[in-house]
């Protein structure tokens, strides 16, 4: 009998996606670059703004698109190498991957320590600290919000020092630290809430990983404890004994 039944047709939002797919491998646009908007891909495909939508959707599934929220689609960029030793340094980590660093400052704030936060740094409860609150960036995306909290009786006038240069090693070498190490590294999974999201340019319950760390000098005292939340998609952290 012959077979009379239509050949199966493509999805068109599938097409797009596929078309799309290819104009990321031939490098028509380049990780971090902007893609044009739903109304502009609409009409280069001559079809409505939901089907593209459909089409962006399965992009970002397979982790070649990323969304902000009301800023438009973006190619994902490869995640930035991150290594995570006794010798963590920002600035030279990501010099290493082929990345520009920066990091933007927040808040540096005096405050009172809490239990937690003195237990950790080996002062007691209610003693001062300074808090540095920042954002650390890789070739202009956000790639991590971090809190470091330093013991200012132990460290005179490293808040001013951090005032001056938002390096955290330059800083402590003011204070008089002129080597520290890592002590301890505890990794864990989280979700990002409202202002993290915000800073980090994700959606709000995207997937981070939280890095809570505890810096020593030469003497082994404690010089710095943190926290910093890594946005899932963009750092590949890598634990290097050494």
């Amino acid at each position: 009998m012959k077979d009379t039944s239509k050949p199966r047709r493509t999805p068109v939002w599938q097409a797009i996606a596929t078309a799309l797919r290819i104009d990321l491998s031939e490098g028509r646009y380049m990780p971090g670059d902007r893609l044009p908007t739903e109304a502009a891909l609409a009409e280069r495909f001559g079809v409505n703004r939901h089907t593209v939508r459909h089409a962006m959707a399965h992009l970002v599934e397979e982790g070649l698109v990323r969304t902000r929220r009301g800023s438009g689609a973006f190619v994902a960029a490869r995640p930035t190498e991150y290594p995570i030793n006794r010798r963590v340094r920002f600035h030279e980590n990501l010099l290493a991957a082929g990345r520009q660093p920066e990091k933007r400052v927040l808040q540096i704030e005096r405050r009172v320590a809490t239990q937690g936060e003195a237990s950790a740094l080996g002062i007691g409860t209610g003693a001062p600290v300074c808090a540095y609150h920042g954002l650390s960036l890789a070739d202009g995306q956000p790639i991590a919000l971090f809190q470091s909290l330093f013991p200012l009786d132990r460290l005179a006038g490293i808040d001013a020092a951090l005032q001056e240069t938002s390096s955290v090693t330059e800083a402590l070498s003011r204070a008089g630290v002129a080597d520290y190490t890592r002590a301890s590294t505890r990794l864990t999974a989280v979700r990002a809430d409202a202002t993290q999201a915000l800073h980090l340019q994700v959606t709000e319950g995207a997937p981070l990983l939280r890095s809570t760390s505890l810096n020593v000098d030469a003497k082994t005292r404690p010089v710095e404890y943190g926290r910093t939340y890594f946005a899932g998609d963009r750092v590949t952290l890598t634990i290097e004994d050494r």
